[in-house]
């Protein structure tokens, strides 16, 4: 007996089916596109329950002919190539001719035309890929396709469908990017019944960009418009300070079709070397035209991706067309000076005279060694006038009393606190208990011998050395002082900040807007993909606002298991991240010291939060074996 046979029609046709349709937002893709093809001005998309209960596609094209009809349904079968040569030059969207066998297989699908030269319409209802009716019917010109139960004949692909939220954001993703490559179309989208999206028609990109991404995204873009060798790149690039923590914002088109490719992404991301910072990303809106025979987009099932006869003219065109827009719309990186709070002084009181002392003993642990180097930073100040701290815009030319480093002051606020209300509660003097922690065992002295490459901070305490990294230090610190509170206290902003988002990562971050406000944050959603941040954590800059909500949302968006099983630790990461001082960044010895302090005194503090070492230990007999004192 034989072991190899040919498979029945049915069982073909649902693994042919396999192939292109994957989920509800590869149905709707395949559908638009031919509704494209027959030169519709207007489709409109609807989707029940993620697209899966139902999806409808209205169009305003030429319409199908009725006795083309049936033969539209079969596997192959196509209007818009004949011969090998026509693959050479493929000018349309679809060409293989197996979108609607491939749903009918696996869904209930209806479908009523009619074009423009018929006077009765055409009703044909398939499902499973078995022919059920064929009629006429009364419907404007145009088509319509109504697709019902995916999914109902395979249980096994049905399994491996998301959430319907997820699917449905995927759907809305396809449109959205189908509406931004044919600006000339109108394209709507309802959703569950209701309307998510409309674009004009206008065959404006802006105006497409606008509906699509909203008003915040659209008033930071750039224009591009470069020809080189035959290749003609027209679209919009994000400013350099609107950089983004991911690539979903990046939009590439090659001949009016949304496509992947590494070629215009590198080129892109070179063009922005040097003017976006290290780690973000540019955003883009980007068309690329070039001659059909110079690029095979039969290399995917899904056609979304590409391949170029030659890549190196694509990569220049994409390259020299953004660089020339960055060139000609120069954007300067505004110096950001902190606001800063000027305190009339008041003559001090009994009471705000012991208040001060006992805050001072509390701490004399950590300011002696700051009062020890005083006479050092006057003279730094003095070689070095923009000298800036974690949080200073830099010194004035004035004299100004020594702050305490903010990570100790708050602690001290805290104890005077405490020590004040037990001193008036007992009724004894708060000096008595000041002589108490005095007798306090003397810690070891942390001595500051300065920073290397604006990064580590060099110090010695007894017989040892030690570099400590000063960002993964302060990120530490930080990151304990979140956790280790109930609620962050957060700070109202005067105006506040709108952010926006791309489909999934508005998805992601809008039932978690709960588990935001428990970090510091007041986070509101704002409508179409946008939030609107009315307050933040103490420790952040207004400036971090809109990136750390796009970080934030982008990690919930990716869904990945470190962060979707702590969430609000995830949170704490992220913004601890940000608030820290940066490598490179100016800091005073004072705050160096400070931070290394707490450092190799706190026995707590010995990785940041992802897990890299804060210090590194040389101790002196390591050193003498290095210069050969000692064996």
């Amino acid at each position: 007996m034989s072991n190899i046979h040919v498979l029945d029609k049915h069982t073909a046709e649902l693994i042919a089916a396999g192939e292109g349709v994957e989920r509800p937002a590869s149905v709707v893709k395949e559908l638009i596109e031919n509704s494209i093809d027959a030169g519709a001005s207007f489709v409109c998309v609807e989707i029940e329950n993620g697209g899966v209960s139902l999806i409808k596609i209205t169009d305003d094209g030429s319409g199908i002919l009725r006795d083309d009809v049936p033969t539209a349904f079969l596997r192959h079968a196509t209007s818009k190539v004949r011969v090998q040569d026509d693959l050479e030059s493929i000018g349309t969207l679809g060409f293989r001719g197996e979108a609607l066998a491939s749903v009918s297989a696996v869904a209930r699908v209806e479908l009523l035309t009619r074009t423009a030269n018929e006077m009765a319409g055409t009703r044909y209802v398939i499902e499973g890929g078995e022919e059920r009716l064929l009629e006429d019917t009364a419907c404007p010109q145009g088509t319509t396709i109504i697709v019902r139960d995916l999914f109902y004949n395979v249980p096994a692909r049905m399994k491996f469908l998301k959430k319907d939220v997820t699917e449905a954001n995927a759907v809305a993703g396809v449109v959205d990017c189908i509406a931004l490559s044919h600006p000339e179309v109108s394209f709507r989208l309802i959703r569950d019944g209701r309307e998510e999206l409309l674009t004009p028609g206008d065959g404006l990109l802006e105006s497409c960009i606008y509906t699509v991404f909203g008003r915040e995204f659209s008033k930071g873009m750039l224009s591009v418009d470069y020809r080189l060798e035959g290749i003609h790149i027209h679209g919009f690039v994000s400013k350099p300070a609107a950089g983004r923590g991911n690539r979903t914002m990046q939009h590439f088109f090659i001949n009016g079709r949304y496509v992947k490719t590494r070629t215009a992404m590198a080129a892109l991301e070179q063009a922005f070397k040097g003017v976006i910072m290290t780690g973000k990303f540019p955003s883009c809106v980007l068309h690329i035209d070039l001659p059909p025979q110079t690029v095979d987009v039969n290399v995917h099932p899904s056609k979304i991706e590409v391949r170029f006869v030659n890549e190196r003219p694509v990569f220049d065109t994409v390259y020299y067309g953004v660089k020339s827009a960055l060139q000609s719309s120069p954007v300067s990186v505004p110096i950001q000076i902190p606001e800063t709070n000027e305190y009339v002084e008041k003559a001090p009181t009994a009471r705000t005279t012991a208040t001060q002392t006992a805050a001072r003993t509390i701490l004399s642990d950590s300011l002696h060694t700051i009062d020890r180097i005083r006479s050092a930073e006057s003279k730094e100040s003095v070689s070095k006038p923009g000298s800036v701290s974690f949080r200073d815009g830099g010194e004035l030319p004035y004299n100004r009393p020594v702050t305490v480093p903010e990570i100790f002051f708050e602690d001290a606020m805290k104890s005077e606190t405490s020590q004040d209300e037990a001193a008036v509660k007992a009724d004894v003097p708060i000096t008595q208990e000041v002589t108490q922690a005095q007798k306090t065992p003397k810690k070891p002295e942390v001595i500051y011998l300065g920073e290397a490459f604006s990064t580590y901070i060099l110090v010695q305490m007894e017989n040892s050395l030690y570099l400590i990294d000063k960002h993964a230090a302060h990120e530490r610190i930080l990151y304990d002082k979140f956790r280790s509170s109930e609620h962050t206290d957060a700070q109202m902003l005067l105006s506040p900040v709108s952010v926006t988002l791309s489909r999934d990562e508005y998805a992601a971050l809008l039932p978690e807007l709960d588990t935001l406000y428990k970090a510091g944050f007041e986070v509101e959603d704002f409508g179409s993909h946008s939030m609107i941040v009315r307050a933040l954590p103490m420790m952040l800059d207004k400036e971090d606002a809109a990136s750390l909500i796009q970080e934030i949302a982008g990690g919930f968006a990716a869904g990945k298991h470190e962060i979707t099983s702590d969430k609000l630790d995830w949170i704490y990461h992220s913004a601890a991240c940000r608030a820290a001082v940066k490598a490179g960044d100016l800091s005073k010895s004072a705050e160096l010291l400070a931070v290394a302090e707490r450092v190799l005194l706190n026995h707590d503090i010995r990785t940041c939060p992802h897990g890299r070492p804060v210090c590194f230990e040389i101790t002196k007999r390591e050193l003498e074996k290095q210069f050969g004192r000692t064996k």
